[in-house]
Protein backbone atom coordinates (compact mmCIF):
# COMPACT_ATOMS: atom_id res chain seq x y z
CA UNK A 1 0.00 0.00 0.00
CA UNK A 2 3.19 2.50 0.71
CA UNK A 3 3.52 2.51 -2.99
CA UNK A 4 0.25 2.91 -3.82
CA UNK A 5 0.53 6.44 -1.99
CA UNK A 6 3.95 7.62 -3.67
CA UNK A 7 2.46 6.79 -6.72
CA UNK A 8 -0.44 8.97 -5.98
CA UNK A 9 1.64 11.68 -4.72
CA UNK A 10 4.02 11.61 -7.43
CA UNK A 11 1.27 11.57 -10.11
CA UNK A 12 -0.30 14.40 -8.00
CA UNK A 13 2.49 16.51 -7.61
CA UNK A 14 3.58 16.33 -11.49
CA UNK A 15 -0.49 16.96 -12.58
CA UNK A 16 -0.08 20.13 -10.14
CA UNK A 17 2.71 21.77 -11.28
CA UNK A 18 1.87 21.36 -14.99
CA UNK A 19 -1.58 22.81 -14.17
CA UNK A 20 0.88 25.66 -12.19
CA UNK A 21 2.89 26.03 -15.19
CA UNK A 22 0.23 25.73 -18.08
CA UNK A 23 -1.56 28.89 -17.14
CA UNK A 24 1.76 30.94 -17.33
CA UNK A 25 2.97 29.40 -20.81
CA UNK A 26 -0.69 30.38 -22.26
CA UNK A 27 -0.62 33.86 -20.60
CA UNK A 28 2.76 34.65 -22.11
CA UNK A 29 1.80 33.06 -25.81
CA UNK A 30 -0.50 36.64 -25.63
CA UNK A 31 2.32 38.74 -25.70
CA UNK A 32 4.30 39.84 -28.25
CA UNK A 33 7.72 38.48 -29.17
CA UNK A 34 10.40 41.21 -28.18
CA UNK A 35 14.21 40.36 -28.76
CA UNK A 36 14.23 40.47 -24.77
CA UNK A 37 11.90 37.69 -24.56
CA UNK A 38 11.38 35.11 -27.59
CA UNK A 39 7.87 33.97 -28.06
CA UNK A 40 7.56 30.38 -26.61
CA UNK A 41 6.68 28.10 -30.14
CA UNK A 42 2.88 27.40 -30.12
CA UNK A 43 3.13 23.66 -29.42
CA UNK A 44 5.11 23.69 -26.28
CA UNK A 45 1.66 24.45 -24.11
CA UNK A 46 -0.06 21.18 -26.09
CA UNK A 47 2.61 18.93 -25.61
CA UNK A 48 2.54 20.24 -21.96
CA UNK A 49 -1.04 20.00 -21.71
CA UNK A 50 -1.20 16.13 -23.71
CA UNK A 51 2.05 14.43 -22.96
CA UNK A 52 2.74 15.73 -19.23
CA UNK A 53 -0.07 17.11 -17.35
CA UNK A 54 -3.53 14.63 -18.83
CA UNK A 55 -1.31 11.41 -18.39
CA UNK A 56 -0.76 12.49 -14.44
CA UNK A 57 -4.28 13.48 -13.94
CA UNK A 58 -5.03 10.30 -14.98
CA UNK A 59 -2.62 8.54 -13.08
CA UNK A 60 -3.49 10.18 -9.92
CA UNK A 61 -7.14 10.44 -10.24
CA UNK A 62 -6.56 6.31 -10.69
CA UNK A 63 -3.66 5.72 -7.38
CA UNK A 64 -6.18 7.85 -5.95
CA UNK A 65 -9.59 5.60 -6.72
CA UNK A 66 -7.43 2.47 -5.69
CA UNK A 67 -6.59 3.71 -2.20
CA UNK A 68 -9.91 4.46 -1.61
CA UNK A 69 -11.61 1.45 -2.56
CA UNK A 70 -8.81 -0.63 -0.72
CA UNK A 71 -8.60 1.97 2.33
CA UNK A 72 -12.85 2.24 3.18
CA UNK A 73 -14.41 4.55 5.05
CA UNK A 74 -16.18 7.88 3.16
CA UNK A 75 -15.45 10.65 5.96
CA UNK A 76 -16.82 14.42 5.50
CA UNK A 77 -13.55 15.63 5.10
CA UNK A 78 -13.09 13.05 1.76
CA UNK A 79 -16.26 14.89 0.02
CA UNK A 80 -14.49 18.11 0.38
CA UNK A 81 -11.48 16.99 -0.78
CA UNK A 82 -13.22 15.34 -3.68
CA UNK A 83 -14.54 18.28 -4.72
CA UNK A 84 -11.73 20.62 -4.88
CA UNK A 85 -10.27 17.96 -6.94
CA UNK A 86 -13.28 18.07 -9.28
CA UNK A 87 -12.70 21.82 -9.61
CA UNK A 88 -8.95 20.79 -10.47
CA UNK A 89 -10.25 18.58 -13.05
CA UNK A 90 -12.45 21.79 -14.48
CA UNK A 91 -9.67 24.20 -14.48
CA UNK A 92 -7.56 20.85 -16.20
CA UNK A 93 -10.50 21.38 -18.42
CA UNK A 94 -9.96 24.90 -19.09
CA UNK A 95 -6.51 24.92 -19.78
CA UNK A 96 -7.14 22.37 -22.81
CA UNK A 97 -9.52 25.26 -24.29
CA UNK A 98 -7.00 27.84 -23.79
CA UNK A 99 -4.61 25.77 -25.45
CA UNK A 100 -6.78 25.24 -28.27
CA UNK A 101 -7.57 29.06 -28.67
CA UNK A 102 -3.87 29.57 -28.38
CA UNK A 103 -3.20 27.36 -31.25
CA UNK A 104 -6.42 28.79 -33.26
CA UNK A 105 -4.35 32.39 -32.74
CA UNK A 106 -7.29 33.84 -30.82
CA UNK A 107 -5.30 35.78 -27.94
CA UNK A 108 -7.88 38.38 -27.25
CA UNK A 109 -8.37 38.00 -22.91
CA UNK A 110 -6.36 34.94 -23.08
CA UNK A 111 -3.94 36.90 -20.52
CA UNK A 112 -6.88 37.55 -18.59
CA UNK A 113 -8.26 34.09 -18.83
CA UNK A 114 -5.28 32.69 -17.71
CA UNK A 115 -4.89 34.68 -15.13
CA UNK A 116 -8.38 33.49 -13.37
CA UNK A 117 -7.86 29.93 -13.93
CA UNK A 118 -4.19 29.87 -12.45
CA UNK A 119 -5.72 31.75 -9.27
CA UNK A 120 -8.74 29.02 -9.19
CA UNK A 121 -6.50 25.94 -9.54
CA UNK A 122 -3.96 27.64 -7.15
CA UNK A 123 -7.21 28.17 -4.57
CA UNK A 124 -7.77 24.60 -5.13
CA UNK A 125 -4.57 23.07 -4.79
CA UNK A 126 -4.36 25.31 -1.62
CA UNK A 127 -7.84 23.32 -0.24
CA UNK A 128 -7.06 20.12 -1.17
CA UNK A 129 -3.16 20.15 1.07
CA UNK A 130 -5.28 21.69 4.29
CA UNK A 131 -7.59 19.34 3.82
CA UNK A 132 -5.32 16.45 3.71
CA UNK A 133 -2.98 17.66 6.07
CA UNK A 134 -6.14 18.16 8.57
CA UNK A 135 -7.68 14.69 7.98
CA UNK A 136 -8.44 13.02 11.23
CA UNK A 137 -5.76 10.00 12.16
Amino acid sequence: MPWLKLLHMGAVIVWCGALLYLPWMLASAAVPATSASPALPRRWPRQVYIGLATPAALLAIAAGTLIFALQGPLAPWLMFKLAFVGLLVLGHGACGLLVLRTERGELGGLRQASRFILVLLVACLLAVAWLVLRKPA
